[in-house]
């Protein structure tokens, strides 16, 4: 028999199977009563934070909010604390292919640069996926390694999301990092199934009844302070999204709130140990 501290050593095509029929959960019982994976941990459509890379055989730590996720669609996005980045991504059995980054041009820390090209330059071209538990690790040809981890699904309640990208169908465009810090759109939702935060200048609160994946979100009262264009487009943009009937998806530290018009949010939950969720300018 199989035990849970098994080493998995499956490929990433057998898991995205198990996936694809809806079996991330498995009991272990295969319809032949032979060989069949236990995996809570498929890799594909996992939100995965990643850990650390190793390129040229040096090590460099990740910060803090470096994560990865590869979609059944042959595409990836990665975030390593600066730009947002995508690339195509193939899978075949234990292999990942992954292709030319696509990556924004926001200006970063120094060390957070440093650790971006780093993880970069480990995504390229083919690798070999190695899952053991909740690690996953990602092993170049030439013996570069980016180590991950499955990152669980944050609280929808209680946990302050602050809004990094603005939707529109489609289109996805990143909140300006360059925002004043008391003015970066954030939202918070409290038990008693309300909602509050800022849109980008205004600070607002109203209600927001959630219910399985769903929120309706009533008019909010906000403040009504004048602010410079960038931030009230921003605004606007948020305020539009979290307005009537929306479905919402958390994936780790990531939520999306999409609207039936195509309008929505993705947000990031606050690291653990941020300024106190309630709290918003």
């Amino acid at each position: 028999m199989h035990t849970q501290r098994m080493t998995l050593s499956v490929s990433v095509l057998a898991l995205l199977t198990l996936a694809a029929c809806g079996t991330e959960n498995g009991s272990g019982k295969g319809s032949d009563g032979g060989d069949s994976v236990q995996s809570d941990v498929p890799v594909t459509g996992v939100a995965w934070r990643v850990d650390s890379v190793t390129v040229g055989g040096k090590k460099t730590e990740a910060p803090e909010g470096a994560r990865l996720e590869i979609d059944p669609k042959g595409r990836a996005k990665a975030d390593f604390g600066c730009n947002h980045i995508s690339v195509d991504a193939r899978v075949k059995g234990d292999r990942i292919t992954l292709g030319k980054p696509v990556t924004t041009q926001m200006a970063c820390e120094e060390s957070v640069e440093k650790f971006e090209k780093a993880a970069i330059d480990a995504m390229g071209g083919e690798h070999t996926a190695k899952l053991s538990g909740e690690k996953l690790t990602l092993t170049t040809e030439s013996g570069d390694t980016m180590a991950l981890s499955e990152e669980k699904p944050a609280d929808l309640v209680g946990t302050k999301w602050t809004v990094t990208t603005l939707l529109s169908g489609k289109t996805a465009t990143t909140v300006p990092a360059d925002l004043p810090k008391e003015r970066t759109p954030h939202l918070t939702f409290a038990e008693d199934g309300t909602v509050s935060g800022n849109s980008g200048c205004n600070s607002f609160s109203g209600k927001a009844a959630v219910k399985g994946s769903a929120i309706v979100f009533e008019p909010p009262v906000s403040t009504r302070k004048m602010c410079p264009e960038a931030e009230m487009e921003v605004e606007r943009a948020v305020l539009a999204a979290l307005d009537g009937p929306t479905t919402y998806t958390i994936k780790g530290s990531t939520l999306t709130v999409t609207a039936d018009d195509g309008k929505g949010v993705g947000a990031t939950a606050a690291p653990a140990g941020s300024e106190n969720s309630s709290q918003h300018g």
